[in-house]
């Protein structure tokens, strides 16, 4: 069954969303990340996707005693991504808990981390692939990088990662619905296991997404302003 990820983004501290990536256009959306989080798990969630949205501007973790105290709080696991960028960080983020470190930036800038990352964490890793019109972007969607996402999957797979986390950045925060064409070629084009993101808003999305064969699917507008119910979903799933 595809499995539905609640989304939690850090920044300041709180639990916001971002319009397209934009750090101009934010909605706050909860003073304590970590009584969301226990919302999501009670609703059902089976896994949480994090972001540490400071991190990712800055280039390192920046809302860690938050992300310590969610990941002690909760029973089930959770990804992270946001500003990690060096096997130090990726360590003290699995040696507190984090079941999923999600790469981004570095496997454009520094893939020999990302080889070293997969041998030594396994499954423990997860690319993240954030593409504007098929071309990756990095440094929290601020830098446009001159590859495909689907290039960059298949270099990424040649050095052991197994699972990716590809997001449309035109579609994230906007509650337009996702990509399904572009999601679509993305999975059939690779090998590993993908997670979808940007744009769920309907009940109807999660069950295309579903069809199209993901692993997953993130969800956090949509959730977060009740056009999509989680425990409806989740019984949704469920029942196919």
């Amino acid at each position: 069954m595809m499995e539905i990820i609640p989304a939690i983004d850090l920044r300041n501290g709180k639990c916001v969303r971002l319009y397209q990536g934009d750090y101009d256009r934010e909605t706050v959306f909860g003073q304590d990340p970590v009584a969301m989080a226990k919302h999501w798990q009670d609703l059902g969630a089976t896994r949480l996707h994090v972001v540490d949205l400071d991190g990712a501007k800055s280039g390192r973790p920046i809302n860690d005693i938050v992300i310590n105290d969610i990941v002690q709080a909760l029973d089930i696991p959770i990804e992270l991504g946001g500003g990690i960028r060096d096997i130090n960080n990726i360590e003290q983020m699995i040696n507190i808990g984090v079941g999923r470190v999600i790469l981004g930036t570095i496997a454009v800038e520094n893939p020999d981390l990302v080889r070293e990352a997969c041998a030594k964490y396994g499954e423990g890793i997860v690319v993240g692939i954030d593409a504007d019109d098929g071309y990756v972007k990095t440094r929290g969607w601020k830098e446009q990088s001159t590859i495909t996402a689907i290039d960059l999957a298949k270099q990424m797979e040649g050095l052991g990662a197994k699972r990716f986390i590809y997001t449309d950045i035109s579609r994230d925060g906007t509650l337009a619905g996702p990509n399904f064409e572009a999601t679509a070629l993305f999975q059939s084009s690779i090998n590993g296991a993908v997670i979808a993101s940007g744009g769920v808003s309907s009940l109807s999305d999660i069950v295309k997404l579903a069809q199209i064969g993901v692993e997953g699917a993130i969800t956090g507008q949509a959730i977060y302003t009740g056009k999509l119910d989680l425990i409806e979903a989740l019984r949704e799933l469920d029942r196919d």
